[in-house]
This record gives structure tokens, C-alpha cells and sequence, in this order.
């Protein structure tokens, strides 16, 4: 098995198998792929089987089946593609090193690679509150590539040491490093009102990687310009094209 990450801005991840080899993915990201592969889906994951594993996946922001990309009758080549502007890369997992991704950061992964879902307090926890933060778990052996979106960042935490993150930007950490959800009072924060800003505390040993643009931030910032389907399509802003866009749909 050969892996590649091919551009810059909006990189792709080509991956070549040889007969027998294989990769998995939770999300279904293919872009191309030659003939020789064949696709399947099932709820197995590196000799987790059943059910509940599935479940756990869909928590973490996976899918109920994985999709397998298997070379047959020689080598094969599968491609995916990244989301949006930003980086792709490996990590190594293992008995003593598994990772926490942000949902939808895994990419692609080799068959002993077993998603699952990592969360501070329980199932209860939910989306961004005060009860907990829910990930995606990347354990068992092999190796499994991430997307981040935007310029990611980097730190070594030393033990004890702690950082305080949006939670869009936390991209992927070391399973050492713990977390938890924390209210920074002093600040209005639009979606849970104006009792404070609930950030996610990440603190040492381990390596952590922050993202600049998370598809959550990248929505928000973007839902000024675009029209509601309720407002008769000018775009806000009132550029030149929104405005004839306009005025053909009333015509039309």
C-alpha cells in the first residue's frame, strides 16, 4: 500500500493497493477510483462487529456501515478529496496511541483502524453544551488519514498544561490529552444566550491540532450573504448579480 496527498489548497489523498489490500472509510468521500476495486459496506470494523459498533460510529458523527475499498485481480487505486480548503495527513494508531477527531475529520483509514466515539460525560452531552463535547474515536492498529480545514496549528501540551479552544477548531488530539466543556462567563455567546462562552479546556500530555476553518464558522460567517429562500433571492450585500438574479426570477 502506497498513500500520497496530491495538491495544496484543496488537497485529494490517492491511495494505491495491491491485490488483497484495502482501506476504509465511515463517510463515503470517493472521488475516483480504477476498476479493479470493489466496494462494500459492513458493520465490522478491525473485529468489531455488530450493531452497537455501528451506533457508536453514527454518535461520533460517522456512518452506521463502513464502505471497504478493496483491490481484486490486482493493484487498484482509490482517490479522495477534501471538503474544503485545508491539509491532509496521517497518524499512526496503536495500543498506546489512539486519537479523538473532530466529527466529520476522518478521512480514510487502513482495516484495523476501529471508529468509534469518545465523549466527556455521556450520550446525554449532545451538541456544544454544558454537559460534554462529542468526538470521533480512532483506536485499534494502523493508520488513518485526517481532514482539517484552513491553516492548522500545533502544540505539544505539557502535563497540566491547558488550552482553551473554540470547539469547531479543535481538529484532532492524542487520546492523553484529556477535555472537558467550560463556560468562560463575560462574554454574550450568540448560540447558548448571554450567560457566557463555552469553550472546550484541552490539557496535557499530548499533541493537539487546531483548525482555522471549521465548516460550523465557515456557515455562520457566510449566512449574511446568502438568501433565504424566503426572501426572494437577492443576495445580501447587494451585489450586481444578486440584483438581476432577482429580477429574472419575477419574470420567469
Amino acid at each position: 500500500m502506497h498513500a500520497e496527498v496530491k495538491g495544496t489548497t484543496l488537497p485529494t489523498l490517492e491511495v494505491s493497493l495491491e491485490a488483497g489490500e484495502a482501506v476504509v472509510s465511515t463517510h463515503g468521500e470517493l472521488a475516483w477510483m480504477t476498476a479493479r476495486l470493489q466496494m462494500s459496506q459492513s458493520l465490522a470494523a478491525g473485529g468489531h462487529k455488530g450493531l452497537m459498533a455501528g451506533l457508536k460510529r453514527v454518535v461520533g458523527g460517522g456512518g452506521l456501515f463502513l464502505t471497504r475499498y478493496e483491490a481484486q485481480g490486482g493493484s487498484a487505486q482509490v482517490t479522495f478529496a477534501a471538503k474544503l480548503p485545508g491539509r491532509i495527513f496521517p497518524v499512526e494508531i496503536g495500543p498506546a496511541s489512539n486519537f479523538l477527531v473532530h466529527r466529520h475529520g476522518w478521512l480514510c483509514g487502513t482495516t484495523d483502524v476501529v471508529p468509534s466515539v469518545g465523549f466527556q460525560h455521556g450520550f446525554r452531552s449532545g451538541m456544544w453544551g454544558g454537559d460534554g463535547f462529542v468526538l470521533e474515536k480512532l483506536e485499534g492498529t494502523g493508520t488513518a488519514w485526517i481532514e482539517l480545514s484552513g491553516e492548522i496549528t500545533t502544540y505539544e501540551l505539557a502535563p497540566g498544561q491547558t488550552i482553551l479552544a473554540h470547539p469547531g477548531h479543535v481538529g484532532v488530539f492524542e487520546g492523553s490529552v484529556s477535555f472537558e466543556m467550560t463556560r468562560v462567563p463575560g462574554i454574550a455567546n450568540k448560540l447558548f444566550g448571554g450567560d457566557g462562552y463555552y469553550l472546550v479546556a484541552l490539557t496535557g500530555p499530548g499533541k493537539i491540532w487546531l483548525q482555522s476553518m471549521p465548516i460550523a464558522v465557515l456557515a455562520q460567517a457566510l449566512e449574511p450573504y446568502v438568501a433565504s429562500s424566503a426572501g426572494g433571492g437577492v443576495v445580501a450585500g447587494g451585489t450586481a448579480g444578486g440584483m438581476l438574479g432577482d429580477i429574472l426570477g419575477r419574470n420567469v
